[in-house]
């Protein structure tokens, strides 16, 4: 609890500074990033939400990023999702399609992404842009640091907030667009935890990786168990990770998938081929290593200084 307390005055104090200070961060006029970035993402019948995703895509890649590529999996759609996306791609090459010839489900259809992704960099942000990736510059430049930076649902940093239960409410009111689907959520995070051994604090989140290192781990998941895999894979082969404030954003348009009873059931199978094939090997073997691979913007003390003048920006997420 001591621990605690002094990160949320060192967290309070960062924060008066940036407001007193804002032109003293580090990643103020260091212009757009100058490495190549592939966005990622995929959809099922999205007429709804595909146009308004490019344009808000384009016009945050365009602010950051001097080289990017947009892939954009349409998975089997049967209504306009397909069309709109070629009318986009045909004005702007770097608007990349992928066409499914039928539904392959999330897993399927990241794994393509992955493999056509021809930038230094990748990302992937849902179809319904359900996480505030607004301080895209700031994850960007951290990737001068450390290996993978990942996104994380914030709560707020409060006492209270370090008790186990207690720890769990604040997740689940801002964890999903219901509450309903909020528990599921975090009872797939707490099912990847107790199994897997990481202590990520997200494990559905936006993530940056190189992309040669995210090419060159073997995936085998046909779920949305494929983005946990794929931390977990990385994590693996020994990368340094960040973890990030990412808010998650409630849809407001369309139909969510994730939480039907065949999504969850396709998930928990991935889960427990996987754990059974590899991962309590890795379990092991991460309860028995001392090196640290895991870093959070959260805990600033274990930050060299000039990630945390890069992170200021970051800690209003915690308030």
């Amino acid at each position: 609890m001591v621990l605690a307390a002094e990160t949320t005055k060192r967290i309070e104090s960062i924060d008066r500074h940036y407001w007193a200070n804002p032109s003293q961060t580090l990643v103020e006029n260091i212009g757009k990033f100058k490495k190549s970035v592939s966005l990622l993402t995929w959809g099922y019948n999205e007429e709804e939400l595909i146009g308004p995703f490019l344009d808000r895509a384009i016009a945050l890649l365009d602010a950051n990023v001097e080289d990017w590529e947009i892939i954009f999996v349409n998975d089997g759609s049967r209504d306009r999702t397909g069309e709109i996306l070629n009318e986009y791609a045909a004005r702007d090459k770097r608007i990349v399609p992928i066409h499914n010839e039928r539904n392959l489900n999330v897993g399927q259809s990241c794994k393509r992404a992955i493999k056509a992704a021809n930038k230094d960099y990748l990302f992937w942000q849902t179809v319904d842009w359900s996480y505030d990736v607004k301080n895209l510059r700031v994850f960007l430049e951290l990737l001068n640091y450390y290996d993978v930076v990942q996104g994380i649902r914030p709560t707020p940093m409060r006492l209270l907030s370090y008790v186990p239960i207690l720890r769990s409410i604040y997740r689940v009111q801002k964890r999903s667009d219901n509450f309903q689907k909020a528990i599921v959520s975090l009872s797939n995070y707490y099912v990847l935890r107790i199994l897997f051994g990481v202590k990520f604090q997200d494990f559905q989140n936006v993530t940056f990786y190189p992309s040669k290192l995210i090419q060159s781990v073997v995936l085998e998941g046909n779920s949305s168990f494929l983005n946990p895999e794929c931390l977990l894979r990385v994590y693996e082969k020994g990368a340094r990770f960040i973890e990030v404030p990412i808010p998650f954003i409630p849809r407001t348009a369309g139909v969510a998938k994730g939480t039907k009873l065949k999504s969850i059931l396709a998930s928990l199978k991935d889960i427990i081929v996987a754990w059974y094939r590899w991962g309590w090997k890795s379990t092991m073997k991460n309860c028995n290593s001392n090196k640290r691979q895991l870093y959070r913007v959260s805990e600033p003390f274990f930050l060299e200084e000039d990630v945390v003048s890069l992170a200021i920006p970051l800690f209003r997420e915690y308030r």
